[in-house]
């Protein structure tokens, strides 16, 4: 179980890593931010300036791995749409939050909060910004044990990967009780799905739940594992799957390969593939 799941980890790794290195940003990086309300490396480019119609600026952030800002509140508030990397949002006294591409972040009013990058990892987002209420109020820096208060951003990864394993679960159940309408909402319309006989995408995997082609009657698991990549899951389970296909009851062993993809800090199912094994 763990050379294998090892192994597909390390495929979907390189798979995630090469897409993540064709990507370039769309907008331009600005220029390098002077080290006043900040620790580290930032660049800041203003895309657009609020004027008496368009009363909001929005601005583009590059964070290099480390960085992050001072505590700080927006008067009117703040809206962060994450874009590249991995980092932190942390409002005063409660747990951190890991950002990741695809995250949106709603500052609200008066809040005081601080986000930046990770350790190993940059970030990078758009930042729209109300300017009727004032400019932001800009506070202490963070202190080294606050950007590094491993307690928090670990239970917070923690609770991450319990959330996907047990959306998983959740699924194989609404499988068995042909639950079209939770399934619907958690196969991204993209999704691909590979079974013994072939591959598909999401209506067709819908209409074969529905029909009752093939009925997923239950699946009990054995072993999982999770490893989270950016805005990817991949989720590993051992599973002794209970099937009908095609009038008849079959009962195998199979490897499930499930990659989740966070939008809008939202986890949807984006591939699931069976590999039957060749002992129970």
């Amino acid at each position: 179980m763990k050379k294998a799941a090892s192994l597909l980890i390390l495929f979907f790794t390189l798979i995630v890593n090469k897409s993540i290195a064709q990507e370039t940003s769309i907008f331009p990086k600005g220029e390098k931010a002077p080290n006043v309300h900040h620790v580290g490396t930032v660049w800041l480019s203003e895309l657009s300036k609020p004027d008496s119609i368009f009363t909001s600026s929005i601005a583009v952030a590059v964070f290099e791995a480390d960085a992050r800002l001072n505590w700080h509140l927006h008067p009117g508030g703040q809206i962060l749409l994450i874009t590249e990397g991995i980092g932190y949002y942390q409002e005063r006294n409660k747990p951190k939050q890991i950002l990741r591409k695809g995250g949106i972040i709603k500052c609200l009013p008066n809040v005081e909060h601080w986000h930046g990058a990770s350790p190993d990892t940059g970030v990078t987002y758009l930042a729209l910004s109300p300017s009727q209420k004032g400019k932001t109020v800009w506070l202490e820096k963070v202190t080294d044990e606050q950007y590094s208060d491993k307690n928090s951003s670990h239970k917070t990864q923690q609770n991450e990967e319990q959330e996907i394993i047990n959306l998983s679960k959740k699924k194989w159940l609404w499988m068995a009780d042909k639950n079209i309408d939770s399934l619907n909402t958690l196969f991204n319309e993209k999704s691909v799905f590979a079974h013994m006989g072939g591959s598909w995408g999401k209506e067709q995997e819908i209409n074969t739940i529905k029909s009752g082609e093939i009925w997923y009657k239950r699946a009990d698991i054995q072993e999982t594992s999770i490893q989270i990549i950016g805005n990817t899951a991949i989720l590993l389970s051992k599973i002794k799957l209970t099937a009908i296909v095609g009038g008849n009851e079959v009962v195998n062993p199979f490897m499930v390969t499930e990659v989740y993809i966070e939008e809008n800090n939202k986890w949807s199912l984006g591939s699931l593939s069976f590999t039957k094994l060749l002992t129970p």
